[in-house]
């Protein structure tokens, strides 16, 4: 085909318009998009509030009223809003996901509005069979009401009452219950709700004859005093969260438009469990639980506020994730950071009772926050060979903070290192090993190393060269007796006299043992390719007390046999002491000592062919 030929156009082809299955849309909307039939009330509060959000905005003066009233198995939710005209129920009601908010003229008030009109409407049908709205509108003076009436099969019929029918501007909504949903139409059902998603909304709701909002909200009332205060904000919580807090925290963040407060819980808690804070729109519950409003470590409050923000889910039960939220939740953080640094400064007693029992969420906030550790250093306990210390005090005391990894590190050399003063952290503890790192950039004159066999040996002191001499046989039996196990043995004179043995290792030497371990398990190939790791890795070592007197005894005896069953039971008594996991090996080695030594006892004194007793 020559390229100059005019191509001709194709031919238009007719439009078509999408159909909508509504029973297969009320099936995804409470299936999928709401958690629980609940939300409906919800939907009906958003409507009534923005129409009255409308009108005031056009009419300052008109009333905001919203009224609900349940009866067998109805339900009818009565506004003072703005209302509709016939062409606003065609344009509004019958076109699903369109908003009254974008009616023209109403942009400026925008900013008010909860919801939007048609989802919110539609999903109704998720506990009603039937809706019908009769409404007047208030821009258009003179208009009849009118009423507009669906099913859930997606008929719908629209027309025009009497003047009568209605005769205030405004809309009511009646529901009529699908079979097995009466019971959220019930009036106790819905009294419950309405207290629930609407107690801070800013209008006269009532359900009946019962008053729904309660404004000011908690945290904006006067009160006589601090403690009245206090006592009131308690009462919140309890009949909010069920707890009484430790304390409420002021949430105020003009800037972002919040509002709240923040209640410190009575227990710990696991960092790892999901707090539920629960957050109002604009007056309106959005969620009780929202999980990421705020930063991990305040693990430890439960939270509730207002804003007007913060942007919603598409099912409004949870908060969108952007750059706003990610603000706020810096912002709040920052709240209950400034909460903490008061406390610290001016009140020290409830400091303390508050450290009790969240220890953990101050430590996880002070490992990132210099200036947090700064101020909780003189309050933040550690366990230490000097007892239950913050690490001001410790420091103060240490020139060098020494620290251990691991809790079984901690109980390995604690006893020890004290006798011999060696200051020791126990960093086992989560956050702590952390901290202590960091301690240097909170107190720069401050030296911190992390505590090793090698240091804990070096501050023992040796044995006299000659009574060593004097027990090299018995010395070489128990490194003959040990070395199996990756297990050195030296002899030092330290106290306590009580402690025979101190089985010493570090990560280096356990890395070791793993390896050695896996090479005598493995095929000829793995065997040969962890053996190519072997290396010059320090191996455990077992310190014999020479100061302890039944060391000087086991030291003493003739027969090699007696002194390596001797030898593994001080081995066995020493990993038990620094409460280490044992391995298959040392647990064969405890089981054999224990019955040599038993029949060594059992034998005791009676002569044998073998040379004597066993």
């Amino acid at each position: 085909m020559d390229s100059q030929t005019p191509q001709s156009s194709p031919a238009p082809q007719p439009a078509h318009t999408f159909q909508v299955d509504l029973r297969g849309l009320v099936d995804l909307l409470s299936h999928h998009l709401y958690s629980s039939p609940r939300v409906y009330l919800r939907e009906l509060l958003q409507n009534a509030v923005d129409a009255v959000t409308a009108r005031r905005a056009e009419q300052p003066g008109a009333p905001a009223r919203v009224r609900l009233t349940a009866d067998g198995g109805t339900l009818r939710v009565e506004d003072t809003g703005i209302g509709l005209t016939e062409s606003d129920v065609h344009t509004l009601l019958a076109t699903i996901g369109r908003s009254s908010k974008r009616a023209e003229g109403l942009q400026e008030v925008r900013s008010g509005f909860l919801g939007q009109f048609g989802i919110g409407l539609l999903a109704c049908f998720v506990v009603a069979e039937r809706i019908r709205v009769v409404s007047r509108s208030a821009r258009t003076p003179g208009a009849p009401p009118v009423e507009w009436t669906a099913c859930d099969d997606g008929s719908y019929s629209v027309r025009t009452l009497p003047d009568d029918a209605r005769t205030e501007p405004g809309t009511t909504v009646h529901l009529r219950a699908r079979p097995g949903a009466g019971e959220w139409l019930g009036e106790q059902r819905v009294l419950a709700l309405a207290r629930d998603f609407g107690s801070l909304l800013p209008y006269d709701v009532r359900v009946g004859d019962t008053q729904v909002t309660e404004r000011p909200a908690p945290w904006d009332r006067a009160h006589p005093s601090p403690a009245a205060r206090r006592v009131a904000l308690a009462r919140h919580c309890h009949e909010l969260f069920g707890f009484t807090p430790l304390d409420a925290i002021a949430l105020d963040v003009p800037v972002a438009g919040i509002r709240g407060v923040a209640y410190v819980l009575p227990s710990a808690v696991s960092p790892a469990q999901r707090a539920g804070h629960r957050v109002h729109l604009k007056g309106m519950l959005l969620t009780d639980r929202a999980e990421q409003l705020l930063p991990d470590w305040a693990f430890f409050v439960r939270c509730v506020l207002d804003t007007d923000s913060l942007r919603p889910t598409a099912s409004r039960e949870a908060l969108y994730e952007d750059e706003t939220l990610a603000a706020v939740r810096e912002a709040l953080g920052e709240r209950i950071r400034s909460w903490l640094t008061g406390l610290a400064a001016g009140d020290p007693e409830r400091l303390e009772a508050f450290l009790a029992v969240h220890v953990l969420g101050v430590k996880s906030l002070a490992r990132h926050d210099t200036e947090m550790l700064r101020t909780m250093l003189p309050w933040l306990p550690f366990e230490t060979t000097d007892g239950r210390l913050s690490l001001e005090e410790f420091a103060e005391r240490h020139p060098v903070v020494h620290f251990t990894r691991t809790v079984e590190e901690f109980r390995q050399v604690a006893p020890i290192a004290s006798a011999q003063g060696i200051g020791v952290v126990n960093g086992g503890y989560t956050y702590d090993g952390e901290l202590v790192e960091a301690l240097p950039s909170v107190r720069p004159r401050t030296a911190v190393a992390e505590l090793d066999a090698d240091t804990v040996t070096a501050h023992l002191d040796a044995a006299d060269p000659a009574e060593e001499l004097a027990l090299a046989d018995f010395l070489a039996v128990a490194r003959a007796v040990l070395d199996p196990l990756g297990c050195d043995v030296a002899l030092r004179a330290f106290h306590p006299l009580s402690v025979p043995a101190l089985h010493l290792d570090d990560r280096a030497a356990r890395h070791e043992q793993a390896r050695a371990e896996a090479e005598a398990q493995a095929d000829d190939l793995w065997a040969g390719i962890l053996g190519s790791l072997r290396g010059g890795a320090p191996r455990a070592r077992l310190v014999l007390n020479h100061l302890n007197p039944l060391v000087r005894r086991i030291g003493s005896l003739p027969d090699a046999d007696l002194v390596g069953t001797a030898v593994q039971s001080l081995y066995g008594q020493a990993l038990l002491r620094a409460q280490r996991p044992l391995r298959p090996a040392d647990s064969a080695l405890l089981n054999r000592a224990f019955l040599g030594l038993l029949e060594w006892a059992t034998h005791s004194g009676t002569d044998t062919t073998e040379g004597g007793p066993r």
